[in-house]
């Protein structure tokens, strides 16, 4: 009987052992590219089968007077930047958050893609910046600010992350200087929403959107910076099967 119990104690030791399960590769070209990803995993059926799948093209927006406009409490702070091998994602301490529709959704990351995810009237902005949120039930929602090239002066809280960009994959580098989300969006806070998903594996369904109105301007050099790193790691638009959207103005 101790021997029983010393062997099954060895056995559970070794199974913790052993890494979980990862979900399967992706990317955004390829065989692992978009048109396959419902395919590569059970988990990622919802991006071939989903039917509010996201991104989309913003057009015929309807306007609703009775959205509120959304209240930013984003507060500086050191960061984090990841090279995740599929973009470079801005890891934030807690404490920024955002209350829209009378929720409560706190600041986790946000992220960068090339070109924009999501067109307006049929057109695609050199790139956009996803500001991914989440409240205290669980409730996801993410922002998208887009980003116009511009031949101007380059935008200054972009130099301040692009100074530590991390340049291999797995790679991160941590800025100590404090860095404030609330550099990154429009002057004019005007916003479309609608009911989406996530645009990458496991394209979850359920994620409230909202894209604001007005871009914000990065340099040339700034472009392609990030160009050399990604050429492209965005997912094509997807079919709005009729959903509502909404503009706050």
């Amino acid at each position: 009987m101790i021997r029983y119990l010393a062997l099954a104690a060895a056995l559970a030791g070794l199974a913790t052992a052993v890494p979980a399960q990862t979900s399967a590769q992706w990317d955004y070209q390829g065989k692992y590219g978009p048109l396959s990803w419902g395919k590569l995993d059970p988990a990622y059926r919802a991006c071939s089968q989903g039917l509010a799948q996201s991104p989309i093209d913003i057009h015929g927006a309807h306007r609703n007077k009775a959205l509120q406009p959304i209240a930013f409490h984003y507060i500086s702070g050191g960061v984090t930047l990841k090279n995740t091998g599929r973009t470079i994602q801005v890891l934030v301490h807690p404490g920024s958050y955002i209350v829209a529709g009378g929720v409560r959704y706190n600041l986790e990351s946000y992220d960068f893609h090339r070109p924009a995810e999501h067109a307006i009237n049929g057109r695609l902005a050199d790139m956009d910046i996803q500001f991914m949120h989440r409240s205290a039930d669980g409730r996801l929602a993410i922002l998208a600010v887009q980003l116009t090239e511009s031949r101007d002066a380059p935008n200054a809280m972009m130099s301040a992350l692009w100074e530590h960009l991390p340049q291999t994959v797995g790679s991160s580098e941590q800025i100590t200087e404090m860095i404030n989300a609330g550099g990154l969006l429009p002057a004019d806070r005007g916003y479309w929403t609608y009911m989406g998903s996530l645009s990458t594996p496991p394209c979850t369904e359920g994620v409230r959107w909202f894209v604001m109105e007005q871009p914000v301007t990065i340099s040339t050099d700034q472009l392609l910076t990030f160009r050399r790193l990604y050429k492209m790691n965005s997912r094509p638009l997807q079919d709005p099967h009729d959903r509502l959207i909404e503009g706050n103005e």
